[in-house]
């Protein structure tokens, strides 16, 4: 069981959302706390409130897909604090869009983050945590990590390629004193749903039986993930039960995916990069 108290622990992300909530969270169970994020504003907004409250928590303003200014922020971090032991991957970008409505260029950000996001981070301070022989790696991630449903085919890639990341790490850390989980959370009232409406609308009907939770309850939750050492944590309760309905019937719920999720309008069927009839490949 990983201890909070008096550890060190890095949030990705922390800047809002589930990322500065959890990072609150946190630093109230007695953890030093490192926000890492882009939005330097926002990052010292987070740092502030928590240190305003008797916590203690450090902001490094750097973006966690540049390979390069990870490896440098970490030797700050080091330098200045040590090895973190707990290290929570939050960071996440992407938008629910058919293939046709994005670029490439959008698809590779969306793959940088958060999938090489978490594998900077990760890289960047694991071989210390190996060395010392302890520590506690978290991934957050999306039910589209597991579900496929129609409109979100770029970000659905990304988000299966951060659980195999997840996965994957565990099992090379079997037996090191360093553990991994996949750590799940349903819709989350977060700012993401106020500047991507469009992704909203393509919700599964079936999919909208799943309550909403705040971005404290969505903390609430990583915190367990935290503590244990399950190979993954899933919230809310009512998502976990089709988590398990997966597990055991996965066709029925990946129909059920399918058939309720969005649809667009016919003529918008059309390849947005071969509109012309007859323009296809040869």
């Amino acid at each position: 069981m990983t201890q909070i108290d008096g550890s060190l622990a890095l949030v990705t992300g922390a800047s809002s959302g589930i990322g500065a909530a959890t990072a609150k969270a946190l630093a109230i169970q007695g953890a030093h706390v490192l926000l890492l994020a882009r939005r330097e504003s926002a990052l010292q907004d987070v740092a502030a409130h928590i240190n305003a409250k008797g916590g203690k928590a450090t902001a490094y303003v750097v973006d966690v897909t540049d390979a390069g200014a990870v490896v440098k922020t970490a030797q700050e971090i080091t330098d200045q604090h040590g090895t973190p032991d707990i290290l929570i991957n939050n960071a996440g970008f992407g938008k629910w869009r058919f293939v046709d409505e994005i670029t490439p260029g959008e698809a590779a950000d969306m793959m940088a983050c958060p999938y090489f996001a978490a594998f900077n981070v990760t890289h960047a301070f694991l071989p210390a945590m190996m060395e010392r022989g302890s520590g506690k790696i978290v991934c957050v991630n999306s039910p589209l990590g597991r579900f496929i449903w129609p409109g979100t085919t770029a970000y659905t890639a990304t988000r299966w390629a951060l659980r195999g990341f997840t996965y994957a790490l565990r099992a090379d850390l079997a037996g090191s004193g360093v553990s991994a989980t996949h750590y799940v959370a349903g819709k989350v009232n977060s700012p993401y749903w106020q500047t991507n409406t469009a992704s909203e609308e393509r919700f599964p009907l079936i999919a909208r039986l799943i309550p909403t939770i705040t971005p404290d309850a969505a903390a609430r939750g990583l915190l367990r993930a935290v503590r244990g050492d399950a190979r993954e944590v899933v919230t809310p309760f009512l998502l976990k039960t089709v988590f398990w309905q997966h597990a055991l019937v996965p066709y029925v719920v990946d129909r059920l995916m399918r058939v309720t999720g969005y649809r667009r309008p016919a003529m918008e069927h059309r390849n947005a990069y071969h509109q012309e009839e007859g323009h296809g490949a040869e």
